[in-house]
């Protein structure tokens, strides 16, 4: 036995390993395997589902011991759970905002009671190190229930006409297998949803486990469904009828394949997915914090974080100083069990995924990068991997493009804050990053520039119930977290109408099919690019006919290429997302004054060409003018909150102009419907690509006249008449747009989704519905606001 004063001569760490007795005790409870908790009872599966067996093998990846045997939900266990599911939504969401509070509250109580419980089977079935599993995500999961269980509280009072979505389909990842669930579960609950949520097959035993608390808290039968099982059953549980939202987090590549599946069901849909988070250590920072910092952001949990800072960016002066001190750090790492409390790194999830890191790492080495690890004892057995730096990355290395989820770091350097911001945004990645700096003013100033859905500075992975968590581009669409995760879950009470159209087809032409002769000088209506009236690159042009299928004029008949002049044109005029709030807001209102000016030209058209009545047309005109106000109103008013997560520091939950949005019209109002949509984009500072309406679009080409005349700065407003649904999929197919907005048929709804996987835009369809745009309820407001924007959370600690 080692004496203390061998100790104090070595100052070797000693084991210090957690009791697993009672987690092992649990397990063999269930020696015979585990089954499917459905409808608040444990359900045998019905088929075979993985490799056509029932279960399969829970794995410590540590050891590569068998846990337990889980079992395989097939299509009809999916199914059960669904039918479940959706026979306690009635109940569950009539059940009072307080009674559902103390649902989750109990959960909340019971996880804090079995924490080290949970801890302890976390780490045996996924690898991590106690320490993190104990200090870490079980906490964080008893605060995901209690935080909810406050939103729960004060539900019906904070979001007034909004209702539950209905039953949602949750499929949760294998790197943070019970907080991912709490993130998940949570907030459904409280807006008063059902759930059928699939664990990852790698790592299903704490899910098993809850699902024990959910019965000791009281959860009613069918609110909460626990189905395990391999991708046959998240594919099954995606493409059920009767599941209202799909809430996923996981790989970009079956995020990817989950907006295909999901196309034009009408499903909500929220996606956290991949990252390449950059760590920018500029030269004025405190090189040793910023050391600590990154042994969190990549070498934490291993490495298998989405949000890991994997590329650090470090200013030139001081990148060989830093790179020394993180190789003197690494070399100290200890790696083991990780029920031991001394080690800083356990094991990687599975064998597959330890084979996958060192593929990518052998890859980057062949395309030209410097690889060193440290020279640490790693156990012979389980998937351990070392943690590893890559020098002399460039930006086509494998390793600076791709997730490579594992304990790895690419570095590279910089001169200047705006090349950090160019490199760092130089990915198609955009879920978070970190900035270290004792300036805090080039620090916010960096934030601001990075495409990123959160921001640390000064810090690194964290997380909390109340600040919203996500990403831009490629990284998903969506919050979990604070009241921007909450709107996930609930939807407007009024928003479509059952009856009423969209597209309006044109009357029989008046008079036959004959040329019609030319009455003065010609005036064809052209396209609305970067500012200018531009002909259309086909040099074609439609006929457009008044109500009575007479000839009322011509407009441009665009095509692919005058889209992508009109999205180069929006990314010219990315400035405008940075003009002051109050700029917008004149704009706009310059804007209705002019419309107002010419009230009754556009009212005379309206008639002209759509057979209202003077006092119908005078009356979409008003609202029109009064629907410019209303944003004018918005711009500046659509606040940021400062939110205070526990611990000395701040989270600012920042409304960044989501970018560039195409926007296709409905027929009806024409006029109304065009400005009730370009006018929140205007207001909070993205630009657009309008498809105006395809049987009125004069109205829109009348418009853009206004427009030249009212200081809105080119590109900020681009329109291209022509075909809807042609010039609607190619938009919808732009990887250089952020999102879409289409009301067309349910059947264009549904390509416009699918479509959109490129680049995976946020698509915001009205699936063949009509909309009542002169309700202010349901034609403009908040909802509009948040489809125009995107939440970046920033993150700034206080204090010594």
């Amino acid at each position: 036995m080692t004496k203390v004063a061998e100790i104090f001569e070595t100052m070797e760490w000693g084991p210090a390993p957690e009791d697993a007795s009672k987690v092992r005790a649990w397990l063999a409870e269930h020696k015979d395997g585990f089954k499917l908790f459905i409808d608040g009872a444990w359900v045998a599966p019905t088929g075979k589902g993985m490799a056509g067996k029932a279960s399969f093998d829970a794995l410590n990846p540590a050891t590569d011991e068998p846990l337990a045997k889980v079992a395989t939900g097939s299509p009809k266990d999916i199914d059960k759970a669904v039918a479940a599911a959706k026979a306690a939504l009635p109940a569950w969401s009539a059940t009072s905002g307080h009674q559902r509070a103390r649902v989750l509250y109990a959960i909340a109580r019971l996880v804090q009671k079995q924490s080290r419980f949970l801890a302890v089977l976390e780490s045996l079935d996924n690898g991590k190190p106690i320490r993190e599993t104990r200090d870490i995500d079980v906490p964080l999961v008893a605060r995901h229930f209690y935080h909810h269980a406050g939103w729960a509280q004060i539900i019906d009072r904070e979001f007034p006409g909004y209702k539950p979505v209905g039953v949602v389909g949750q499929i949760i990842p294998w790197n943070f297998p019970l907080l991912m669930l709490a993130w998940k579960i949570a907030p459904a609950l409280a807006c008063g949803n059902t759930v059928v949520l699939k664990p990852a097959d790698h790592t299903s035993l704490t899910a098993l486990y809850f699902a024990e608390l959910c019965q000791e808290a009281g959860v009613p039968p069918g609110v909460i469904n626990i189905v395990t099982g391999g991708a046959e059953t998240g594919e099954a549980l995606v493409d059920h009828p009767d599941v209202a939202k799909i809430a996923f987090t996981g790989s970009t590549a079956v995020g990817r394949r989950i907006r295909q599946r999901t196309a034009g069901s009408g499903k909500a849909l929220t996606m956290e997915l991949g990252g390449k988070s950059p760590f920018i250590v500029l030269e004025d920072a405190d090189l040793d914090g910023a050391v600590e910092g990154l042994v969190d952001a990549i070498w934490f949990n291993q490495g298998e974080v989405c949000c890991a800072g994997s590329r650090l960016l470090v200013e030139e002066g001081v990148a060989d100083k830093l790179v020394g001190k993180i190789k003197a750090r690494l070399s100290k790492f200890r790696l083991g069990d990780p029920l031991d409390k001394t080690i800083d790194m356990g094991s990687l999830a599975a064998p597959i995924q330890k084979t996958r890191v060192g593929a990518l790492v052998e890859q980057a080495r062949g395309e030209g990068a410097q690889v060193w690890q440290a020279d640490v004892a790693i156990p012979a057995n389980g998937s351990f991997y070392p943690p590893t730096l890559l020098t002399g990355v460039g930006t086509g290395n494998i390793a600076w493009r791709e997730e490579i989820f594992g304990p790895v770091l690419s570095v590279m350097t910089f001169r200047s804050v705006k090349e950090a911001a160019q490199l760092a945004n130089h990915t198609r990645y955009g879920l978070a990053s970190a900035i270290w700096s004792e300036n805090i003013n080039r620090a916010l100033e960096l934030a601001a520039e990075l495409k990123a859905g959160v921001v640390w500075v000064n810090t690194a992975n964290q997380f909390d119930a109340a600040v919203p968590f996500g990403g831009y581009k490629e990284s998903g669409f969506g919050r979990e977290g604070g009241r921007a995760g909450l709107y996930e879950y609930l939807k407007p009470e009024k928003a479509w109408l059952d009856k009423g159209e969209v597209r309006l087809a044109a009357p029989a032409r008046h008079g036959g099919e004959g040329p019609v002769p030319m009455s003065g000088i010609d005036r064809t209506a052209k396209n609305y690019i970067g500012g200018k009236q531009t002909r259309p690159d086909g040099g074609n042009s439609l006929e457009v006919l008044d109500h009575h299928g007479r000839f009322a004029g011509r407009v441009g008949d665009g095509n692919r290429k005058d889209i992508r002049d009109a999205v180069e044109a929006a990314v010219g005029a990315e400035s405008w997302g940075k003009s002051a709030a109050h700029l917008r807001a004149q704009i706009l209102f310059y804007i209705a004054e002019n419309l107002d000016y010419r009230a009754g030209e556009f009212r005379d058209r309206l008639v002209s060409l759509t057979g209202a009545t003077a006092k119908a047309a005078d009356r979409e005109v008003a609202a029109s003018i009064e629907r410019l106000f209303a944003y004018a109103a918005w711009t500046d008013k659509f606040e940021s909150p400062v939110l205070n997560p526990p611990g000395r520091q701040l989270a600012i939950s920042v409304h960044e102009p989501l970018g560039i949005i195409g926007v296709t019209c409905p027929d009806a109002p024409p006029l109304l419907g065009f400005i009730s949509q370009i006018a929140p984009i205007i207001a909070m500072g993205s630009r657009c690509v309008v498809v105006p309406s395809q049987r009125y679009p004069l109205l829109a080409t009348d418009f853009y006249q206004v427009l030249e005349t009212s200081d809105l700065p080119g590109g900020v407003v681009n329109i291209v008449t022509g075909e809807a649904d042609a010039l609607t999929k190619t938009l919808a197919e732009h990887d250089s747009l952020d999102g879409l907005w289409h009301h067309g048929s349910a059947e264009s709804s549904r390509m416009v989704e699918a479509a959109s996987t490129g680049n995976l835009k946020r698509t915001w369809v009205n699936n063949g519905k009509a909309r009542d745009w002169f309700d202010k309820a349901t034609g403009e407001g908040p909802e509009f606001l948040r489809a125009a924007t995107q939440v970046k959370s920033i993150w700034v600690p206080y204090g010594d």
